[in-house]
């Protein structure tokens, strides 16, 4: 059984005493392991033996973050918040949630709990059907985005829960008035995840806000199955082909850890990833001429950034010309699904299914002729 941080046990030895509510329990109570994450590193959810209440606790939700634990007391059987309880309660099932990221959209679609979402910060971007149906009508609305939050909006809307994500740290100033118009929210920390299951099981956080917790779980089960078993098929012949990620952005290449999503995802394609020097838990900044060194020993060339075609890539640099996996047409983009606006699905949806990434991952690095779903090759 995991355990509390020190924190959280100190409080709950002070509210053990005085602070139990209506309900009859307090948040020492919550010690029983309802769910705890296979694949995840950043949430858990505990249970009480005196009604079905549960407490979510969210660990270093933003990249950098240490020690830093935000707890959600879902409460249910008209339980009520402990007395001196600091963190965020929501009633369950929710019913009118506002999602800050895709991802959160993706989410609630993939527990076939889209219709929950009333809110989205930046619609233009959202490739789910359902949102882009119903904006029209105004069920689903665009809230806005980080400081220019619109809490007008916010306030006669009246959401059950906000579903927030941050960078390097809270927003203070949107929580504080989240706070003060008494909207609870959460941060949900998918995008640190490094596993490509562990980003997916998040999602069981978002079926237990809907009392639908076993079935969030037999979802993930059944990706899991899936990207498992896709993992478990013969690698390409050896050598593994070489990877390249992404592209310059204002003349600096940034590429990520060995141990990142993107490169577990190569790795269990089959792939191999070119840059090994990385062993931060960050992306960096590399010179352009190693870079661009990296790019010529590369088999296949992926993510690259808004390009559509061969000629857009050669574009930024015509020394890409020259690049073998340019010239043999091995470049692909994982914008083969996107919005007008440029919203791409798979930040959206693909973080949910990593199986389906994965399927895409080994039809390009196997030279597969098989229809990809998030990817598409350059010509």
């Amino acid at each position: 059984m995991k355990r509390f941080s020190h924190f959280l046990l100190s409080a709950a030895a002070c509210l053990a005493i005085a602070c139990g509510g209506p309900s009859g329990h307090a948040l020492s109570d919550f010690t029983t392991e309802v769910y705890t994450p296979f694949y995840a590193s950043g949430f858990d959810i505990r249970g009480t033996d005196k009604d079905a209440s549960t407490l979510v606790t969210v660990h270093n939700p933003w990249q950098g973050g240490s020690n830093v634990e935000q707890h959600l007391l879902i409460l249910r059987d008209g339980a009520k918040v402990p007395a001196n309880f600091d963190g965020q309660a929501v009633k369950a099932p929710v019913r009118h949630v506002v999602c800050m990221s895709s991802s959160h959209v993706a989410m609630f679609d993939a527990i076939g709990q889209v219709k929950r979402i009333s809110g989205v910060s930046g619609i233009d971007y959202i490739s789910n059907p359902y949102v882009q149906e119903h904006r029209l009508c105004g069920e689903v609305r665009d809230v806005g985005y980080d400081t220019n939050l619109n809490f007008e909006l916010l306030a006669a809307m009246r959401p059950d829960i906000l579903l927030l994500y941050g960078v390097t740290g809270e927003n203070t100033v949107v929580t504080g008035k989240l706070r003060e118009l008494n909207i609870p929210y959460i941060y949900i920390g998918d995008y640190v995840e490094e596993s490509p299951l562990g980003k997916a099981e998040w999602l069981v956080l978002a079926a237990e806000l809907c009392d639908l917790r076993a079935a969030g779980a037999d979802t993930l089960q059944r990706i899991a199955r899936d990207y498992h078993a896709l993992k478990a098929q013969p690698a390409p012949e050896a050598p593994r082909p070489k990877v390249m990620l992404n592209t310059p952005y204002r003349d600096t290449w940034f590429l990520p850890p060995t141990h990142s999503y993107m490169i577990r995802l190569v790795e269990d394609a089959g792939g191999e990833y070119v840059y090994t020097k990385n062993d931060s838990n960050a992306s960096v900044a590399v010179d352009l001429e190693e870079a661009y060194l990296l790019a010529n020993a590369a088999d296949f060339w992926l993510n690259v950034g808004p390009c559509n075609t061969l000629a857009e890539l050669t574009a930024q640099n015509p020394k890409f010309a020259n690049i073998p996996v340019v010239r043999d047409r091995k470049v692909y983009n994982n914008n083969r699904r996107q919005t007008p606006s440029g919203g791409s699905d798979f930040w959206e949806s693909g973080v949910v299914r990593p199986d389906l990434v994965l399927r895409d991952l080994r039809t390009i690095l196997s030279g597969g002729s098989d229809a990809t779903y998030y990817y598409k090759r350059l010509e």
